[in-house]
């Protein structure tokens, strides 16, 4: 069991900040997933919404086969699947309004970019020296300059 079957798991005990932590973790991405079935951004927000819904009213049971996020997002596709059959008329987006669909997707998956590549430095971090992690840390997460950086820890910029 991942980081997000344990979750599920506290959450199915009755412990509801088992599903808060598993929102947390996997909405943006399934977000991001879905929208490449509707290809609109505010139904793939609300498709994302209601698979959360279907795991709090129907508590499925997670069988440990596959990796809890892969299960997650079989779920999500299963419930954009039932929204186009159900509602492919409405999909056709006008023209005046992708411009706006798409900035606003853009800017969604940059972000969701940005706070993975975040995750995967804290991990990388974790595995260095204290002098290391020091300095990546105020260049990456603080936006220090080189020159910054090196002033902070009293070190020179040059190499």
């Amino acid at each position: 069991m991942g980081n997000g079957a344990s979750s599920y798991r506290r959450f199915l005990d009755g412990d509801d900040t088992g599903i808060a932590e598993i929102v947390g973790d996997y909405k943006d991405g399934l977000i991001l997933y879905l929208n490449g079935y509707v290809n609109n951004i505010y139904i793939a927000e609300d498709l994302t919404e209601d698979t959360f819904f279907r795991l709090i009213t129907k508590k499925p049971r997670y069988s440990g086969k596959s990796t809890f996020k892969s299960w997650l997002y079989a779920i999500g596709r299963n419930v954009a699947v039932d929204y186009i059959r159900h509602n492919s008329k409405l999909l056709n987006t006008p023209i005046e309004d992708m411009e706006t669909y798409l900035s606003e997707e853009q800017s969604l998956e940059q972000s969701y970019i940005k706070e993975e590549s975040k995750i995967i430095a804290h991990r990388a971090l974790a595995e260095l020296s204290t002098e290391y992690r020091t300095v990546l840390w105020l260049v990456f997460f603080e936006e220090f300059s080189n020159k910054e950086a090196a002033t902070v820890m009293k070190k020179s910029d040059r190499l």
